[in-house]
């Protein structure tokens, strides 16, 4: 999903097109059908001033952008970076297969744990040596986002956005409300709204991945940051009663969201917030792709996710991050160096964002002084966050999300009660999928 928190509307995969498109056991499993080629068709080449580089990046805007940073590179190194672009879908359908072929030198692909997982097959290159160039431009959060279970790197974080409550700052003025930072003051601030005549929370689960977005977010808040990463990995049980409490929590508000969310996308959800029918609305930024007035645009803002367990305060912030990864037999290692070290600077990620303003700089050394004011909040929230989460089906192995937690959350969002049978029916398939790996 990809949005401008300036306000642009630009071209997007929607997160049900990732889910889809990384999904189902042919990602995991590998099937021996013919998949997607290197540059070339071969990937073998070696010439020092030519590094491979296989991208998801179909989409026009994006696509324009990394061409900006690629002719910036040859520029600076004399070294040629021949892209292998392929539509978005067709790219997280076939990874795993292209990955165990004759893949690129480099590949664009997720922080988190879709990046740990290929690591943990050997299908990806450390690059320690890189991180200890690049380590000084990146906050804590991002570098642990770039590691492998193993402790090493193998990732290079380019660009990011967050999660958070979104809500027009006119309304909240109207009515005198303040920004609550636990859960009893948001759920006090719920039932205020409904009073006042508002739908609390603006909410559409047409396409099944939002609900996900508040599960983590009460998950993490609840229950920290190491157990959300335990239970995405399939390492925690989800009839542990950690679990049980997130969805109690999340029964507390489910009254407060808009009606008929099964009915609705993300987009028709969004136009509540925007017609001030919504007091507020837990999305990505990309929300502010709906706001197409300048007026309405600039009356928009966000806060974190209430503190639930002061144990955790709010020191997770949701950040599906987008970055690089060097696959495991690199035909040119030196010039795959060269290239990472200049796309973990602070000066590719601002040419990229020249051309793509609907993401923030995942290098808390960028320039922030062209950003707007959402995207300098986003920036400063991300930086200062302990630590950072993918979203669920970035988390967690996509074949888990798309097939049993999209149907099982929209289960509960229709009908809250029966929680105890519903993790149960989770965790038993749960099992047999990571099973499989």
């Amino acid at each position: 999903m990809r949005l401008s928190p300036s306000g642009l509307s630009v071209p997007r995969p929607s997160r049900r097109s990732l889910l889809r498109g990384a999904g189902g056991a042919a990602l995991l499993a590998g099937a021996g059908i013919p998949l997607l080629a290197a540059c070339g068709g071969s990937g073998s080449s070696s010439d020092p001033k030519t590094v491979t580089l296989g991208s998801n990046a179909s989409d026009a805007v994006p696509k324009k952008a990394f061409a900006s940073v690629y002719a910036a590179f040859k520029q600076k190194s004399g070294i040629t970076v021949d892209v292998n672009t392929k539509d978005h879908n067709t790219f997280q359908e076939q990874i795993n297969s292209y990955l165990q072929g004759t893949p690129d030198d480099v590949f664009n692909w997720f922080a988190g744990y879709r990046m740990q997982f290929f690591a943990a097959k050997r299908l990806a290159t450390p690059i320690d040596d890189v991180w200890q160039k690049i380590g000084d431009n990146f906050p804590e959060a991002m570098k642990k986002l770039s590691k492998g279970e193993d402790g090493k790197y193998y990732f290079v974080p380019l660009t990011t956005y967050p999660w958070a409550i979104f809500y027009r700052r006119s309304v909240f003025r109207q009515h005198g409300y303040q920004i609550p930072t636990t859960w009893d003051q948001f759920t006090a601030l719920c039932r205020q709204m409904k009073k006042d005549g508002l739908v609390p929370l603006a909410f559409g689960d047409k396409d099944a991945w939002p609900a996900m977005g508040t599960f983590d977010q009460i998950n993490f808040r609840l229950n920290g940051y190491d157990f959300h990463v335990q239970l995405m990995a399939g390492r925690a049980a989800w009839t542990d009663a950690r679990v049980k409490a997130v969805f109690d929590h999340w029964s507390e508000i489910l009254p407060y969201h808009q009606d008929g969310a099964m009915g609705r996308t993300w987009e028709d959800a969004a136009q509540a917030l925007v017609a001030k029918k919504a007091g507020m609305y837990l999305l990505g930024s990309f929300v502010a792709q709906q706001f197409t007035n300048k007026a309405d645009l600039d009356d928009l803002d966000f806060f974190a996710f209430p503190e639930i367990n002061s144990a955790y305060g709010q020191d997770t912030v949701e950040a599906p991050t987008d970055g690089f990864m060097v696959s495991k037999a690199p035909k040119n290692h030196a010039g795959v160096l060269k290239l990472l070290e200049y796309l973990g600077s602070p000066q590719a990620e601002q040419l990229y964002l020249k051309t793509d303003p609907s993401v923030v700089a995942a290098s808390d050394k960028a320039d922030t002084s062209p950003y707007s004011a959402l995207q300098k909040k986003a920036f400063t929230m991300i930086g200062g966050a302990k630590s950072l989460t993918q979203f669920m089906d970035r988390d967690s192995r996509p074949d888990f999300t798309s097939t049993v937690m999209q149907p099982a959350l929209q289960k509960f969002v229709q009908n809250p009660k029966g929680v105890d049978g519903l993790l149960s029916s989770i965790e038993r398939q749960k099992k047999t999928i990571f099973a499989s790996s």
